[in-house]
């Protein structure tokens, strides 16, 4: 048995395809066969049922994956322990968010550019579907998302941080906002609201809330830029949900206000995984402790 062979069956198993583990690995698909029929020699057990092209784990195939994973991970463990010393001068390729790219990400990176300025640093912004997607694929190191909480056995939890998601009004509204007694999400909707696009984290947090309350709301503007809509709620009469990290200077600043629902409380969860699979280098540890402590 040996550690290619393991590594391929993972792969297999991931994609669920002989052909694209073969692909994404750099080998040709007799190759990848030849490495699971070994495999399941030196095992005496069958790790896949094949019907045509259709690939799916035998339950003991389900049981060695658990054990799979963790001989990889003991192994990148040693190999960690073997390289940890000296200057960080690896690669570090991270996915994340739109909006925690624009206002979380600079002041970590500040910080690791100028401890490590010999780490090559690749971020990668997207929907929090998407950068699980190319996770799972092994086309990301880690990924830093805002969202409900995650879990999955494939997945390590390097972090955890919580995030209030808040309404915030322009100056304009605030005013005539306060003037009302204690809001409930139905006195907002006659406002003009500036949204994320649907199915975006927490613009699907509130549209499950309306939808248990049988109401539908068509914001006056939709965009997947955080910042943009906060720059239109600023100089525009409005009212919007959006993460406490995102709008916590324009409020601070008197730009926007936040606006008390007394029926309404979204927690979300700043996020930070890696898959199991993946090597856990000290570039990607370094990158958890930086954003730990800037949240601190």
């Amino acid at each position: 048995m040996e550690l290619r062979q393991i590594n391929t069956f993972i792969r297999v198993a991931q994609l669920k395809s002989f052909s694209k583990a073969a692909e994404s690995l750099g080998y040709s698909q007799s190759a990848v066969t030849v490495q699971i029929q070994q495999l399941e020699k030196d095992l005496h057990i069958r790790l896949f049922d094949r019907m045509g092209k259709r690939v799916s784990l035998t339950a003991p195939g389900t049981q060695f994956l658990e054990q799979a994973y963790n001989v990889l991970n003991e192994v990148n463990k040693a190999r960690l322990f073997m390289s940890d010393t000296g200057e960080l001068h690896g690669q570090l390729h991270i996915g994340t968010i739109e909006s925690l790219c624009f206002f979380k990400l600079p002041a970590v990176l500040r910080l690791y550019c100028n401890k490590h300025p010999k780490v090559a640093i690749r971020v990668t912004t997207g929907e929090p579907e998407m950068l699980i997607e190319q996770m799972e694929r092994g086309e990301l190191d880690m990924i830093y998302i805002l969202d409900e909480p995650q879990y999955n056995n494939n997945w390590h939890k390097l972090a955890e941080q919580r995030e209030e998601v808040v309404f915030v009004a322009s100056s304009s509204l605030s005013a005539e906002l306060g003037e009302l007694p204690e809001l409930t999400v139905e006195q907002l909707l006659d406002k003009p609201f500036y949204l994320t696009e649907r199915e975006a984290n927490y613009r699907r947090v509130l549209d499950r809330f309306l939808a248990s309350r049988r109401i539908i709301l068509t914001p006056l503007l939709e965009c997947s830029n955080t910042s943009f809509l906060i720059r239109m709620l600023e100089n525009n009469r409005g009212i919007s949900l959006l993460p406490w990290y995102a709008v916590e200077q324009s409020v601070k600043q008197g730009r926007l206000s936040l606006v008390n629902v007394a029926d309404f409380h979204v927690t979300l969860y700043q996020q930070i995984f890696s898959h199991k699979e993946k090597w856990r280098t000290r570039e990607m540890d370094e990158f958890v402790h930086l954003v730990e402590h800037i949240n601190s």
